[in-house]
């Protein structure tokens, strides 16, 4: 692996450069210009890339645990299975960006730009996405739990079996989300916009879920059964099937 640990490369210009594999662990490159760079699985754990040029990099499995990508460009970049655990990708533009199986656990994105992008089984755990845009996203299966997605935009956004449990939805707009099979136990869905009945009849669960009174109250009438924890519905089924 080649090092250029520690790094100052501010405003420098290395577009399209092939870094694959480089270890730029705690590296200054503010600004930098990577536009178009290699830089599948390079070590760049703690790196300062605040307001950086990152535009169709490619990242696969690159490691950015805990580094700073404040204002970045990463529009349409391949960050496919890396590890951005702790990152602070606040303001950041991700728009079109492949992030499928990615790991964001607790990553800072508030306002971030994600439209458009694949999120697919990525880990999102107690991320804060606050105020993100998330439009025609796609989240299938994503890990959600506990994140803060307090306003963020979920116009047409895929979120099917995505688990949003104890997640904060308050004030999201959520029209034409798909949420078919998502699990949203002990999620806040507090003043939500444009979120139907029809969505939510579709979810796994709305067990000790947060939702205005105008939907909770047919929603229980209607479909009972979505007010059971997972477990409590797995148990049934499984005393059914014995019947």
């Amino acid at each position: 692996m080649f090092t250029i640990k520690e790094s100052n490369l501010n405003a420098g210009y290395l577009k399209e450069a092939n870094l694959k594999g480089f270890n730029l662990t705690g590296a200054e490159l503010i600004e930098v210009n990577l536009e178009g760079a290699n830089l599948e699985g390079a070590n760049l754990e703690g790196a300062n890339l605040e307001g950086a040029n990152l535009k169709g990099a490619n990242l696969k499995r690159a490691k950015l645990e805990g580094s700073d990508l404040k204002r970045a460009n990463l529009q349409g970049t391949n960050l496919q299975e890396a590890d951005l655990k702790w990152a602070n990708l606040q303001g950041a533009n991700l728009r079109e960006t492949n992030l499928e199986g990615t790991d964001l656990d607790w990553a800072i994105l508030i306002g971030a730009n994600l439209e458009g992008s694949d999120l697919i089984e990525a880990n999102l755990q107690g991320a804060n996405l606050e105020a993100a845009n998330l439009r025609e996203a796609n989240l299938r299966e994503a890990n959600l739990k506990e994140a803060n997605l307090e306003v963020a935009d979920f116009i047409k956004a895929n979120l099917q079996g995505a688990n949003l449990e104890a997640a904060n939805l308050r004030g999201a707009d959520l029209f034409m989300a798909n949420l078919e099979g998502a699990n949203l136990e002990a999620a806040n869905l507090k003043e939500a916009h444009y979120l139907s009945f029809d969505q939510l009849s579709k979810v796994k669960t709305l067990y000790d879920t947060k939702l205005d009174k105008e939907l909770l109250t047919p929603l229980k009438e209607k479909y009972p059964g979505l007010f059971k924890s997972l477990e409590q519905q797995f148990l049934e089924n499984q005393s059914n099937l014995l019947l």
